[in-house]
């Protein structure tokens, strides 16, 4: 149970930034479109199954594949951080620099209008590479040759632990990229409604800034008139002692 829970959230901290399913959402969003009427859930089953499904044979076979070329986990380690490094840097380096979506694979898609054609590339592009990518493909091979490498007894479960972490990504990418219009939409309102309240907001914090300064003026201005009246009087009252005593003398 220990090898299940800690394999399970280690694949789920390590996997979630790098599957993203809101991000991919947002991905099949601008390849399907908005305001067509696609098969959101449809695709979404099929990305979903198919994301199992891949994640399922890297686990499996990819320890066994490495063990073939005689690759090292800790070589693996090395180079899927460097790889996951590489395309950090890229996204800080050129943040507008267009996303796979432009591939001429994904625009042909994007102009099909067909819901078999749609089907059809439920695997390629939209399962690989906008939902599981390289880097996830790195992460899972690393996590799954170190099950392997454990214990005979705590192998089965580290796989499970990994197993449940993938379906209950999966499940994430089902939601979100199922009911992608709606959350579109409602985020949409929420931004309008918030940008009204923000305005409205401005326009009150400007009326009471401008009243605050103006009665900061108007109170600097009375208290000024008052200290030239107090220095006026002042004055009179030392010109008239003046007198008083150049007539006394």
């Amino acid at each position: 149970m220990k090898e299940f829970t800690n394999y399970f959230l280690l694949g789920v901290s390590a996997l979630l930034p790098l599957i993203n399913p809101p991000g991919t959402a947002l991905e099949l969003l601008s390849i399907v479109g908005v305001d067509q009427a696609k098969p959101y859930k449809v695709l979404a089953r099929k990305m979903a199954v198919n994301t199992i499904l891949f994640l399922l044979v890297v686990a499996l076979a990819g320890p066994y594949v490495l063990q073939f070329f005689g690759i090292s986990v800790d070589y693996l380690q090395l180079v899927g951080g460097a790889v996951l490094i590489a395309m950090g840097w890229r996204l800080l380096d050129k943040p507008n620099e267009q996303s796979d979506t432009r591939d001429p694979n994904i625009k042909r898609a994007a102009e099909d209008c067909v819901v078999s054609a749609w089907q059809s590339r439920a695997f390629y592009p939209l399962t690989f590479p906008i939902t599981v990518g390289p880097g996830s493909v790195a992460v899972m091979l690393t996590l799954s040759a170190q099950a392997k490498n454990s214990e005979i007894g705590a192998r089965i479960p580290a796989f499970l632990g990994l197993l449940a972490c993938v379906v209950a990504l999966s499940v994430m990418v089902y939601i979100f990229c199922a009911y992608a219009p709606l959350i579109a939409k409602d985020v949409t309102l929420r931004t309008h409604s918030w940008r009204a309240a923000h305005h409205c907001l401005l326009a009150d914090l400007y009326r009471c800034t401008d009243r605050m300064a103006w009665d900061a003026f108007s109170i600097a201005d009375n208290s000024l008139r008052t200290l030239v009246r107090s220095a006026k009087h002042s004055l009179l009252q030392k010109d008239g002692m003046v007198k008083l005593d150049c007539i006394l003398a």
